[in-house]
């Protein structure tokens, strides 16, 4: 079956783009011709099929559009500089090769776009771009920012980065930026932070998109199957996770028969294939956790004592205050509510902002039979998330334990 144009030429635009940005250097020319070159595909290829070379053939138009640019420029320039009486600039003349450069420039396009120089959400809207293709306007409504400040984001990222095309000198921090960055756009499309809907399966599905590519441009590196086999795992749950109204159904709740067995059995085999290989990193034990998950057939088969050892053996491994968080869970199912509200009280106060922690300690409160507490916190954390799936979620859990206290609600 031939792969849909479209499909295609979202695999092939950060290619032509990385190509070119090594070639020539400047990020924001080469990215306005790869999106000439794509406009022309998209034009031609339905009509008159696709070239036998289809990445040359986008390279071929891209550089037509940048030397068009550049001469453009140049004549601009030199008509300045007549009137300046100074000497004109010479420009790149591009390459006459129209076969791709190997896969180490789409590698270094993603290393680019993920520098540590770069804030969170510059490398967020950076790679969303460049590498995911998406339009400014696509990201600016996933992250409920308008168009201009993300262009705004866009733009300073650019500037930051400059004209170096170079993979970083110390891949493996490069490499944990990348990762971390992919996992923030997964996150943000399974769970989103606000807006009226649970998903942005826009921003999910192409978080694992750039994940597999990734995975046939390393696949050497454990922790980048790790992270593949974890979104795989965790995203098989998607459709069992809100009902017809999108109302969000916690896992212990789901129908298990709704969830993608063909993910989960991709993710099990990558996770298998690299468990044992590959020095252990964050990523596959929490893959490792989501897989215990969804081998079991129901929530009370779930193997919680294999779940705790693993989230005890990801605090060594890379702590930090959601690993607590998903920790205090695990030990509340093998020990008790108690022990796990013991736990949450080691939090330091800088740890406490996320509305996450008041869940989680409300449903512990409502396991150990504190049902005033457990409201509160319901309440709490309701009013400090954006996402409205969530906020409706937990004002029912709170309305459960005291309905009258509840707004709207009838005697």
């Amino acid at each position: 079956m031939e792969q849909p144009v479209e499909d295609l030429l979202r695999e092939l635009a950060p290619q032509v783009l990385a190509t070119l940005a090594r070639q020539y250097g400047d990020l924001d020319s080469c990215e306005d011709a790869t999106q000439e070159a794509l406009l022309a595909a998209l034009t031609q290829w339905p009509g008159e099929g696709v070239p036998s070379h289809p990445r040359g053939w986008l390279l071929t138009v891209a550089r037509r559009s940048l030397v068009d640019h550049w001469r453009r420029e140049s004549a601009r320039r030199q008509r300045e500089e007549r009137a300046g009486d100074s000497q004109p600039r010479a420009f790149p003349v591009p390459g006459a090769d129209e076969q791709p450069a190997d896969a180490d420039d789409t590698l270094t396009l993603l290393f680019l776009c993920c520098q540590p120089t770069l804030a969170p959400a510059a490398q967020i809207a950076l790679t969303l771009r460049a590498v995911g293709g998406l339009t400014t306007k696509e990201i600016a409504g996933a992250f409920f920012v308008s168009e201009a400040t993300m262009a705004k984001r866009i733009s300073r990222a650019k500037q930051s980065i400059g004209h170096t095309f170079e993979r970083p000198k110390d891949l493996a921090a490069g490499l944990g930026a990348l990762l971390s960055v992919l996992y923030l756009i997964f996150n943000e499309g399974y769970t989103a932070s606000s807006g009226p809907t649970l998903h942005r399966v826009d921003l999910s599905t192409e978080a694992i998109r750039i994940t597999r590519l990734l995975r046939r441009l390393m696949p050497a590196d454990g922790e980048v199957a790790g992270l593949l086999a974890l979104m795989l795992l965790t995203d098989a749950r998607r459709p069992a996770r809100t009902d017809g109204h999108g109302s969000l159904i916690p896992l212990e709740d789901q129908d298990r028969s709704l969830w993608d067995q063909v993910a989960i059995q991709e993710g099990i085999t990558l996770l298998t294939e690299t468990l044992g290989r590959f020095p252990v990193g964050q990523y596959q034990i929490q893959a490792a956790v989501a897989a215990v998950h969804d081998e079991a057939p129901t929530a009370a088969d779930t193997d919680w004592p294999q779940i705790l050892a693993l989230y005890t053996t990801l605090e060594h491994v890379a702590p930090g205050p959601m690993v607590t968080l998903s920790r205090a869970v695990a030990l509340a199912n093998v020990h008790g509510p108690r022990a796990g509200l013991a736990l949450l009280e080691t939090w330091n106060d800088e740890d406490k902002t996320t509305h996450r922690l008041d869940a989680v300690r409300a449903h512990l409160l409502e396991l150990a039979g504190d049902s005033g507490r457990a409201r509160d916190h319901y309440l709490r954390a309701a009013r400090t998330t954006a996402s409205l799936p969530e906020q409706r979620y937990l004002h029912l859990r709170a309305s459960r334990l005291n309905p009258r206290s509840m707004p709207g609600s009838r005697s």
